[in-house]
């Protein structure tokens, strides 16, 4: 039986369940990411993400998804994070060196009356090269027809410490995301599967985007999403290098530099806390209390 405590933060409703584990590792994290993460029989949320130490910046990020799976990298989570070891003591500091399995991440925590309401957070350089994303093409993946369900969509791929496909070939509004999004991520273009974005060019300066990630199905928001998509759409000459990414959840600020990296800012709200027994068999977890 394992006890578990963690706090729930959402970024743009984009939501994970944040575990300190500066003292002790949480044992079995996809199986307890599973239990906890399940909407119905658990807490609810997109994934757990792992605070622990880290010999080489502040702290390091370990994140899994909803289905257990390992996650490189999380644009919404990693402003949890920063909010949730600020909050709670872990660190005095308003900028961050986060250590995830994506990079070393440089976070600036943002204060509205005293309280951290915004994190910016430096997502580094986008990867373009195909074979590095990674998708069964070499160098660039700009607008190429690739065909999924039945239909040739136009496409555009690029990793942000995960990989994303973006799309631009239908309004995200009218969607049924439930059935395409799964072909997309499933499809054998993507050998490690792939976060999908289909998105709308509202002016130069504003996108409307959903997403469908690998490992949780369709989100509320995707901060690494939101980072592509606007990276995207600058390279194709959709959009300019700073525009606003309206998402489901509310609104990401998104800001593809001329030195090539990608600042991103957004809101981090805390939910709840609790403390819950979970009894670990194996690959499977229950909650207990």
């Amino acid at each position: 039986m394992a006890r578990v405590s963690f706090t729930k933060y959402h970024g743009c409703e984009n939501d994970y369940l944040f575990v300190d584990c500066t003292r002790s590792p949480l044992e079995s994290a996809p199986a307890i990411a599973r239990a906890l993460s399940h909407r119905h029989r658990g807490y609810g949320a997109d994934g757990i993400i792992c605070i622990y130490p880290s010999s080489v910046a502040d702290f390091r990020m370990e994140m899994y998804n909803a289905d257990g799976s390992r996650g490189k990298m999380c644009g919404n989570g990693i402003r949890g994070f920063g909010k949730m070891v600020a909050d709670r003591g872990l660190t005095k500091k308003d900028e961050l060196r986060i250590e995830t399995d994506a990079g070393l991440k440089t976070l600036t925590l943002l204060r509205t009356g005293g309280v951290i309401d915004r994190v910016s957070v430096d997502m580094g350089e986008p990867i373009l090269e195909g074979r590095q994303i990674p998708v069964a093409a070499d160098g660039r993946v700009l607008d190429r027809g690739l065909e999924v369900a039945g239909r040739v969509w136009t496409v555009s791929c690029v990793s942000m410490g995960n990989p994303h496909c973006v799309t631009f070939d239908a309004d995200p509004t009218d969607l049924k995301l439930y059935e395409i999004g799964p072909t997309f991520a499933h499809h054998p273009f993507f050998p490690e599967q792939v976060n999908i974005e289909f998105v709308r060019v509202d002016s130069p300066r504003q996108l409307t985007m959903r997403v469908w990630e690998r490992g949780s199905g369709e989100t509320m928001a995707c901060g690494t999403g939101a980072c592509a998509a606007v990276v995207v759409a600058a390279l194709t000459g959709r959009a300019e290098r700073q525009a606003v990414v309206k998402l489901r959840g509310g609104d990401l600020d998104i800001d593809y530099r001329s030195d090539e990296r990608v600042i991103m800012t957004g809101p981090t709200v805390e939910v709840f806390s609790a403390t819950v027994e979970v009894d670990v068999r194996g690959d499977r977890a229950t909650i207990r209390g």
